[in-house]
């Protein structure tokens, strides 16, 4: 696939402020600072399209951008990540809310990308947010960032235990990419992928 344009849309904390579900759709969401506003911007190849932060939290809204509006237009999010951000107890349970009734509730929603920082083993935010998406029988595939701060090696044994993990609560593991917003690693994989789902979506 190629990227010829990616333009902000709108921002929204519910779904009746989220677009007209006539386009294929992707969310992307991780825990705070796991790298997820510079995988989106090298994914469609623009510079700060997705806001990135040295501080956690940065995102706080369902953030819809429409890519290559002219052809084969598809709807990318940026939600909010989970975790440590310094949010308090009634942000937290907004955007828990929030976050919740878009995936539930999305009906052109194609597939959910969860961010994984490849340098740490499987944490049980993660896996249990996963194991939640799975129960509710949503699309997700799993997205490993940051890559290219392990060797080969490294990132072979990585990988390896963190499939043995998810292989314990998972009969048919979830697609699995591997990426490096620094190094542009996995970005033609994902963008593939998103285009054969895209010839999947009927409006």
């Amino acid at each position: 696939m190629i990227i010829t344009d990616a333009e902000y849309v709108s921002s929204a904390v519910d779904l009746k402020g989220c677009p007209k579900p006539h386009l294929p759709e992707y969310a992307f969401i991780g825990r705070s600072n796991v790298g997820k506003s510079s995988l989106i911007n090298m994914l469609v190849n623009k510079k700060g399209l997705a806001k990135t932060s040295a501080t956690p939290g940065k995102t706080r809204a369902i953030n819809h951008f429409v890519i290559n509006p002219k052809s084969k237009a598809w709807y990318l999010v940026d939600l909010p990540g989970y975790g440590y951000a310094k949010i308090s107890k009634d942000v937290r349970k907004l955007w828990e809310g929030f976050i919740r009734s878009y995936l539930r509730n999305r009906e052109n929603l194609m597939c959910i990308f969860v961010l994984i920082d490849a340098r740490h083993e499987a944490q049980k935010i993660d896996l249990e947010f996963m194991r939640n998406l799975g129960k509710m029988g949503l699309p997700l595939a799993i997205v490993f960032t940051k890559c290219d701060k392990l060797s080969e090696g490294q990132l072979e044994r990585a990988m390896a235990a963190y499939a043995n993990k998810l292989s314990e609560d998972w009969n048919e593991l979830p697609p699995l990419f591997y990426t490096s917003a620094e190094t542009r690693m996995g970005r033609e994989e994902l963008l593939q992928y998103i285009d054969d789902a895209n010839k999947l979506f009927q409006a």
